[in-house]
């Protein structure tokens, strides 16, 4: 079985704060900071709608039967559109399990919308059992299905309020956690033209995702725990193979 860890990273989705809020002619850093201003007048918070999120990053941890792989899909200079197509392909040549953390409040209906306003097709991804039997049991849309595991949501027993941060937990159960970043920097990065700093953040965040994956995989019986060591040391084996500077870091915070 593959299992695909993901996250994705956002910016506000200006062209269409644009036409909303009827902001023709106005830079995309006004119409972001109008945008901000509505969405703290309505929720007293500047975390944007998903429908108003565009993708500027979206990183995999994949485990495939004798390896394990950390990559950003497509280059710096990708378009939207190639992300999600990607994303999506990715979903329909694997059938993997998908792994997030919040991928079933944010990562996922962001996708939803972007992959609409593309006209991406998604036919793996949307399966109910219609063409394979298998999904009406086990689906990627389904709350309660393992095909997508949420990690912050089965955690917290689909209680919105047990949920936990992702950095948190990591660091509560020995792991790096985020950084030097974390999401509120994703948008001064972006506009400062940081978008591999992005891309870097992002594949440390499904990292971490992964890790928490493999306790709860021993939790869940599915691990021995020395089958759990094995896999830990496997993946520090990769990142320090792999040789980028942020997966260095990532390791040496990474007690041993």
């Amino acid at each position: 079985m593959n299992v695909f860890v993901f996250d994705i990273e956002t910016v506000p989705d200006c062209d269409t704060g644009r036409k909303i809020h009827e902001l023709q002619g106005l830079s995309d850093q006004d119409t972001a900071s109008v945008m901000f201003q509505k969405r703290r007048q309505e929720t007293g918070t500047e975390f944007l709608r998903p429908h108003l999120q565009r993708i500027v990053a979206i990183s995999v941890a994949m485990r495939s039967r004798d390896k394990f792989t950390v990559w950003t899909l497509g280059d710096p200079t990708s378009p939207e559109k190639e992300l999600v197509e990607r994303f999506f392909s990715g979903v329909e040549k694997y059938t993997p399990t998908l792994v997030s953390w919040n991928g079933k409040g944010f990562d996922l209906p962001v996708l939803h919308y972007r992959a609409l306003l593309h006209g991406v097709n998604a036919h793996r991804y949307w399966e109910h059992g219609d063409d394979d039997n298998s999904f009406r049991y086990n689906n990627y849309l389904s709350r309660y299905h393992y095909r997508h595991t949420d990690l912050m949501d089965v955690l917290a027993g689909y209680e919105p309020r047990a949920v936990a941060p992702l950095h948190e937990i990591a660091v509560m159960l020995g792991f790096p956690g985020k950084l030097g970043m974390d999401g509120s920097q994703v948008w001064p990065a972006y506009q400062a033209g940081e978008i591999q700093r992005i891309r870097d953040y992002c594949e440390t965040d499904v990292v971490n995702t992964y890790l928490i994956y493999l306790r709860f995989q021993v939790m869940r019986g599915h691990l021995s725990e020395v089958e759990y060591q094995q896999e830990c040391q496997l993946v520090r084996d990769t990142l320090h193979t792999d040789g980028r500077a942020h997966l260095q870091e990532f390791v040496a915070a990474w007690p041993s």
